[in-house]
């Protein structure tokens, strides 16, 4: 794992000044590579690498140079890049064959030579995690391209003069000239969703490459280009054996690919049905027991220790647990500042203490991200999803919105209610379609809260933006078959890749630890798209298939003890250790929410919280992050909005 960094110029450049340049954007990308720096500078593009060794340690150094590798077959390309080709073997026999002499045994010099060969083509053979540039001198081109899901990140931005690239924000904010004005849109996303959608990042200017896509860096307006995407089709009629037996070799091969490494390995183990099943994979083709590491909280309510316990007994790996308490507030500022952008998602907290422990035994870990999402875990909203669409489906829209419109507004909202339980939430939804109804399950920002916390200088800046203008093509555009298959498409488009799959890198690598993730093997993400609605969802308990896997390799002790999530106790650490410092960042007299929100509003949210009136604890959670945040990385000087 490795972290990237370059810019083209346009109309040329010096080749000191730019040096330079690259040294310092690469130098903030330490934590992603600190086994080794490299930079290839020439007349007009200036290409920086940070290096985490995995693979190939003694010769695969970048930036890689066809003409390094002193082969008359491949071109005169250079590559930076970060990630790993979990299928580089094959392609590389596969490209032996056509005449291929390989100098080195990377799987960096696997994609160099592949894009020399097949072009555009080769980004749908490559089976991983990536995001690389390469730079073609005899037509001045420089390619980006990310990988399928956006494990690995990449940002961009073009000022007309030159189009740079990081893998982080922090490495473009070091080049002179980059973007540093809050876009407005951008941090409604944020206070709405807890994160910030692609192609958007927080600086007006700045982009993300979206997952799936590839572009030319050139003086015209770069266009990305997609190059996969997850299409369910049909759901594929199979029974429960069959798809047992599709599943099965589909995830033994998904993570006996990503168990290669020539650096200590390992896992971590929750107490959920996902990472067990990669644990008890991985311990199945390891011949020593698998490092696992778990990380518990002083609160029952939310630990899983006990049954990440048992499941490392049963399956006899060398494990480590770690308790997250009240104190963690003191990462916050570190966690802002690795995250680069705002984002509320309050399991960074625990995440970041997973990585910082694994680090200290293994370099590489193993997760179980991905099984939630399009295996059909998020039952708490995809099971009233389902239920909704039915109704929809027989009762027509004007008549919906006249017998549960006005139950929506005038039912009490029972806040205290397990959301699949709380009538006013399924009363709104019935009201309109399904797309605006997976918009309102998503959002954590109600809008008439909205209305009335944010201040006129943002209201004004948004100028009637709502994130359903990013959230609606996610859903509407995924082709889904019914409602809960869209909701589920949407998911892995939005919410994995810009919440989740973020905070897992950003907190991996700030320990210098690469996480791999079988679950999102592209193959696996295909074969959950087309499973039918009853091996999903099934009666409401979701995950039908990968429960079923997990009884033929899990004892049911362990299946059947109670599950608590990757969550904290934010709610009542709010109202009690991280109360003062909660009150710091949110009403901080020079803080920046003081330019944002409306302070009379934020106070009564805020008074309602701790005295358990109302739980606001996710709003609070976002907008001292933000303070952290906008603490820790500084944006452009005279206010968040400009």
């Amino acid at each position: 794992m490795c972290g990237i960094a370059g810019f083209v110029s346009f109309d040329g450049h010096a080749r000191d000044a730019a040096r330079q340049f690259v040294v310092r954007m690469t130098d903030t990308l330490l934590h992603r590579g600190p086994d080794a720096e490299g930079y290839f500078v020439d007349d007009h593009v200036a290409l920086g690498h940070r290096r985490l060794s995995i693979i190939d340690r003694a010769s695969g150094a970048q930036p890689m140079s066809a003409m390094r590798l002193e082969d008359p077959l491949a071109p005169p390309l250079t590559i930076v890049y970060n990630g790993e080709i979990y299928n580089f073997q094959e392609l590389r026999r596969e490209l032996e064959g056509l005449g291929h002499a390989f100098a080195t045994h990377s799987d960096t010099e696997v994609i160099l030579r592949a894009w020399a060969s097949w072009g555009e083509e080769s980004l749908t053979r490559l089976n991983g995690m990536f995001a690389f540039a390469i730079w073609d001198p005899r037509v001045r081109r420089l390619v980006l391209a990310r990988d399928r899901v956006g494990k690995k990140p990449l940002y961009w931005f073009n000022d007309g003069k030159r189009l740079a690239f990081a893998s982080e924000l922090k490495a473009l904010r070091a080049l002179a000239g980059c973007p540093a004005t809050v876009d407005a849109q951008a941090l409604d996303c944020y206070f709405s969703l807890g994160f910030i959608p692609a192609p958007s990042t927080i600086y007006r200017g700045v982009s993300k490459l979206p997952p799936a896509h590839w572009m030319v860096a050139d003086a015209r307006s770069p266009q990305p280009r997609r190059y996969w995407r997850l299409d369910p089709g049909e759901a594929a009629p199979m029974s429960m054996d069959e798809a047992l037996e599709a599943l099965e070799p589909l995830l033994d091969d998904a993570v006996q690919s990503r168990m290669i490494s020539e650096v200590p390995l390992g896992a971590f183990l929750s107490g959920g049905i996902d990472s067990s099943l990669v644990v008890g994979t991985m311990t199945h083709f390891s011949g020593r027991p698998v490092v696992t590491n778990t990380i518990g909280f002083d609160d029952d309510e939310f630990s899983e220790v006990a049954v990440a316990r048992a499941t490392a007994g049963h399956l006899q790996t060398n494990h480590h647990e770690y308790q997250v308490r009240a104190d963690a507030v003191e990462v916050l500022p570190q966690i802002a500042r690795h995250c680069d952008e705002p984002l509320a998602d309050a399991s960074t907290v625990p995440t970041w203490y997973v990585c910082r422990e694994a680090r200290k035994s293994v370099t590489v870990a193993l997760s179980g991200d991905g099984g939630d999402e399009s295996f059909g875990g998020y039952t708490f909203r995809y099971r009233p999803h389902r239920a909704e669409s039915g109704l929809r489906a027989a009762v027509p829209a004007p008549l919906r919105a006249l017998m549960f419109g006005p139950l929506g507004r005038f039912w009490p909202g029972a806040a205290w209610l397990p959301r699949p339980l709380r009538l006013k939430t399924i009363f709104e939804n019935l009201a309109v379609s399904d797309v605006e109804a997976y918009y309102r399950d998503l959002i954590w920002l109600r809008p008439d809260i909205r209305e009335r916390l944010y201040g006129r200088r943002l209201q004004g800046a948004l100028a009637g933006f709502t994130p359903r203008e990013f959230i609606y093509p996610l859903y509407t555009g995924s082709g889904g078959r019914d409602a809960v298959s869209r909701a589920q498409l949407a998911d892995v488009a939005g919410y994995m890749t810009d919440d989740v799959l973020v905070k897992v890198d950003r907190m991996s690598m700030a320990h210098s630890l690469e996480v791999r993730s079988p679950l999102l093997d592209y193959r696996l993400l295909e074969f959950a798209a087309k499973l039918p609605d009853a091996l999903k969802l099934g009666d409401g308990r979701g995950k039908v298939v990968l429960r079923a896997l997990a009884e033929r390799r899990l004892p049911s002790e362990i299946l059947n003890m109670p599950k608590r999530g990757f969550s904290m106790p934010i709610a009542r650490w709010l109202r009690g250790e991280l109360r003062e410092a909660g009150e710091l960042w949110l009403f901080a007299p020079n803080g920046p929410l003081r330019d944002l929100m409306e302070p009379a509003e934020l106070r009564r949210l805020w008074a309602e919280h701790q005295s358990g009136a109302r739980d606001h604890h996710v709003l609070l959670w976002a907008a001292i992050m933000f303070g952290a945040w906008h603490h820790q990385c500084r944006p452009e000087s005279g206010g968040v909005l400009r």
